[in-house]
């Protein structure tokens, strides 16, 4: 299967008029017409609320999604809760929300679940975020550190234990590593940021994380936990000698944060080098047409790409009860995969932007989404 070709661009339409009311999936109140290219505020016809939660990951971008979608649509409010990707497909599962976050695609179990709600063809995962995850430490007199998947494998199942362990010490010649005890710090809730963090761990470092994938911490393992990135990074900020993985967009500029090992390079955590690890990555097998989760590359030789990084979804229906919501939903979706949309997330949240190819094929998802009949 060919890789997936990604760039910084997204030449797609900016998000305009639609239908009316909606007040939850299922919303029957308004009828209107479908959501075009080229509205604006003084054109939009939407109006209602739109209910998503999900990603904490994504925080940061939904909050400026939501300002530029709302500027465009001032009829509608945006609500969204980042209580964990787990928890956005769980409550878009019961129909109590539109769309849901998601820093890992759907499971298989998931999308049959989803045709109860979603009809026979279910709902979909659109791709609408991509980040770095930042290996991140509190370590005074200390930035930025050179380690190895190995290394950081051994880290966070508590075998190296001091910030001057022999193993760290190796790859950061000329620094200066004090003998602090190493305080691994890792999510608490069901974390699509856990799930693309230790599918890297297992695919770079198979000899040391003997753990699959997953989107909860073993929890044989030692250190400390914390509910959600924010919860994450503020442990680690309290905490001398803490280490952590997070979404690039929340770790402040008091925190250090590693380059990674990739071939015989030492790899800087930047947007570009995300969008490239996305596009040495693959279309994920045995997925639905419209469906764009990502088989995302964790072993790359290429010193451009930065291997740690999470494609964050949107999962939404392909099928909605009434006009109403399916408009709100696409007219949504359609400002978020939008070069607007894109841009005002990379400014926000430190994202790359997705490739032109990449929104197109999601675009076409959009567009697709249909009405019960």
């Amino acid at each position: 299967m060919k890789a997936l070709s990604f760039g910084r661009s997204a030449a797609v339409a900016v998000i305009a008029a639609g239908a009316l009311a909606l007040s939850a999936c299922g919303s029957d109140n308004a009828t209107g017409t479908s959501p075009s290219a080229g509205g604006s505020a003084a054109s939009s016809n939407l109006t209602g609320t739109l209910t998503g939660t999900g990603s904490s990951a994504q925080g940061a971008a939904i909050d400026a999604w939501k300002s530029g979608f709302t500027a465009a649509n001032p009829k509608v409010n945006v609500q969204y809760s980042p209580d964990g990707s787990g928890a956005g497909r769980k409550a878009f599962l019961s129909g109590a929300t539109q769309f849901a976050g998601s820093d890992a695609a759907m499971k298989p179990e998931e999308i049959s679940q989803s045709k109860t709600l979603c009809g026979p063809d279910g709902a979909i995962d659109l791709p609408v975020y991509i980040s770095p995850i930042a290996v991140t430490f509190k370590l005074s007199g200390v930035k930025e550190l050179n380690l190895a998947p190995d290394t950081i494998a051994k880290m966070f199942r508590g075998q190296i234990t001091t910030w001057n362990d022999p193993a760290i010490a190796a790859d950061n010649p000329g620094v200066t590593l004090p003998a602090t005890k190493i305080t691994p710090v890792h999510r608490s809730d069901d974390s699509g940021t856990t799930q693309n963090f230790t599918d890297y761990l297992a695919k770079a470092a198979p000899s040391v994380w003997k753990d699959k994938g997953a989107q909860t911490w073993p929890s044989s393992l030692p250190g400390e936990n914390a509910k959600g990135t924010s919860g994450v990074v503020k442990t680690v900020t309290a905490t001398e000698g803490a280490l952590a993985y997070a979404d690039d967009s929340a770790v402040g500029g008091d925190l250090g944060v590693a380059k990674v090992k990739v071939g015989s390079s030492w790899v800087k955590l930047s947007a570009d080098a995300a969008a490239k690890a996305v596009e040495l990555s693959k279309p994920a097998a045995g997925r639905a047409a419209n469906d764009l989760a990502l088989d995302l590359n964790r072993t790359p030789t290429d010193p451009s790409a930065y291997p740690i990084v999470l494609v964050s979804y949107h999962v939404v229906c392909t099928t909605y009860k009434d006009q109403a919501t399916a408009d709100l939903v696409k007219g949504w979706e359609k400002y978020v995969l939008s070069d607007e949309g894109q841009k005002a997330a990379a400014g926000s949240a430190k994202s790359a932007p997705l490739s032109s190819s990449l929104a197109q094929k999601a675009l076409a998802a959009v567009e697709a989404i249909k009405v019960k009949s």
